[in-house]
């Protein structure tokens, strides 16, 4: 075989992948169609449970200085992400190609295979291997892997090809998107409801100011090229009354309100992750973070298949975990179309929600639905508040009071981690045959607020993707039980 996995497309997903197969030592070859990064920023920043995953592997200082806040949206409606409980706010003004920059060269120094101008043409499950067809700067040629991931985006080829069912609806309105140099408008971050649509502007570095633009009434065009400038220009004036002629645009495109979702996620030896399999509004920018997250939740279970350790069934779970993620994604994104690009008969709706966000609850429940971290897997056997969510960040200490780092550290290397907090030499012993892929971190919690979710927790086992599988006391099954279930038979 060429490769173990072939990765299709080196955007955010892709590239995380790749990176997260190459820490577990998995030969991974990604393949993309461009010659180089667009320079094109959809996304802007990240939500906190990215930041946190990004923390994870160590890469967040790879960004530099990252504006951060707390402040959020839902439909255009204001929510203070402050109520969360998290070791970070969500980050913005990111650009998307810089979130590809740190990714590709993090990939590229694990040694991830990344051959641009290569476009995939055909594809075959074979059963035991999958073969593929691939036009490169010197021709055609065949490449065959053990896997294969759709990572290309809205258009996927690998979709198609496969014949993945992509149920959903269709584009009802155009929005269009555009960085522009010389204008000088007041900032609209999370968009303003106008009469005739809504727009939003946000300052970027460099002197960009970032544009979305969406009319209603204006049926969405089936496109080859980007709209012009001209259109955003005219859009703005009869929605604001502005002109914004004089600004000189760096890129213009164009999106719609499309919502679809594929009804699995693997068939046999090929797997969709981000975009490939979900498609939707990028309302509160969630598309990039949910594509990220998706390609972590594969990575280490597709690596531990390829090295044999653990049956090939592990792999149905990232189909159980990640659909429902994407259902929801589906949901919200809809739910807040409606509430921000509708007319005035949706008003009513708009002051109830208002309303309802002044609580509390609610608010917690909006801010953890679009930031990510109210994600919770179907882990069974257990009643631990924390079985099957994020680990929330643990700092730890020695008998001495002396630090040993952290449970964020201890994921850096992407392997699972067994966190014993009571120092005890019998949980250690029993889990001692699973060291080859499991790290035993010993150490007493620092700062643990009384309410907090891991008061009187005496160990945890997490997953390499930062998600607990196992917490005592609390789960009914024992400790071995779970390294098999999620790390394979002891070695």
């Amino acid at each position: 075989m060429d490769a173990e996995v072939i990765v299709v497309g080196a955007g955010p997903a892709g590239l995380m992948l790749a990176g997260e197969l190459r820490l577990a030592g998995v030969d991974v070859v990604v393949i993309e169609r461009l010659a180089a990064r667009t320079g094109e920023s959809r996304g802007l920043g990240f939500t906190a449970r990215t930041m946190e995953v990004f923390d994870q592997r160590g890469l967040l200082s790879r960004f530099g200085d990252i504006e951060i806040s707390n402040q959020g949206h839902f439909g255009g409606l204001p929510v203070d992400f402050a109520v969360l409980d998290g070791a970070h706010q969500a980050a913005k003004t990111v650009p998307q190609s810089h979130t590809e920059t740190v990714l590709e060269n993090w990939a590229e120094e694990l040694g991830a295979d990344i051959r641009r101008r290569h476009e995939l043409l055909s594809l075959k499950d074979t059963g035991d291997v999958v073969e593929v067809e691939v036009q490169g700067p010197d021709g055609v040629h065949q490449l065959t892997a053990g896997y294969l991931v759709g990572c290309d985006g809205g258009r996927s080829v690998v979709r198609k090809t496969v014949g993945f069912d992509f149920p959903g609806t269709p584009a009802t309105l155009e929005m269009f998107l555009a960085d522009v140099k010389g204008l000088d408008l007041e900032p609209r971050m999370i968009g303003e409801t106008l009469p005739g649509g809504m727009v939003m502007v946000g300052p970027l570095p460099g002197g960009i100011t970032r544009l979305i633009v969406c009319e209603r009434g204006t049926p969405p065009q089936r496109r080859e090229t980007p709209p012009s400038y001209d259109e955003v220009v005219a859009a703005w004036k009869r929605l604001t009354g502005d002109d914004i002629s004089h600004g000189e645009p760096v890129w213009v495109s164009s999106f719609g309100d499309a919502t679809r979702q594929v009804t699995e996620y693997r068939q046999g030896r090929v797997f969709l992750a981000g975009d490939s399999a979900h498609i939707h509004l990028p309302a509160g920018g969630q598309g990039m973070n949910t594509s990220i997250q998706d390609a972590v939740n594969l990575g280490w279970k597709l690596a531990a298949v390829v090295r044999g350790r653990v049956p090939e069934s592990l792999l149905d779970t990232y189909h159980d975990e990640r659909h429902p993620v994407g259902k929801r994604l589906l949901m919200n994104t809809r739910a807040q179309g409606l509430l921000f690009l509708s007319g005035p008969e949706v008003q009513p709706l708009r002051d109830v929600f208002t309303e309802l966000i002044t609580y509390l609850p609610v608010s917690r429940h909006l801010a953890g639905m679009v930031s990510g971290l109210e994600i919770r897997y179907p882990v069974a056997g257990g009643r631990h508040p924390l079985l099957g969510r994020r680990m929330p960040h643990l700092k730890l200490s020695d008998s001495t009071g002396r630090s040993v780092g952290s449970s964020t550290e201890a994921l850096h290397a992407g392997r699972g981690v067994l966190l014993d907090l009571s120092d005890n030499p019998e949980l250690r012993r029993r889990a001692a045959r699973w060291r080859d892929r499991v790290d035993i971190v010993t150490g007493q919690p620092q700062n643990l607020a009384e309410d907090s979710e891991l008061a009187g927790t005496t160990a945890v086992l997490v997953r390499p993707d930062g998600y607990v599988a196992w917490a005592a006391p609390g789960c009914h099954s024992d400790l071995p039980m779970a390294l098999d279930r999620w790390f394979g038979p002891a070695g």
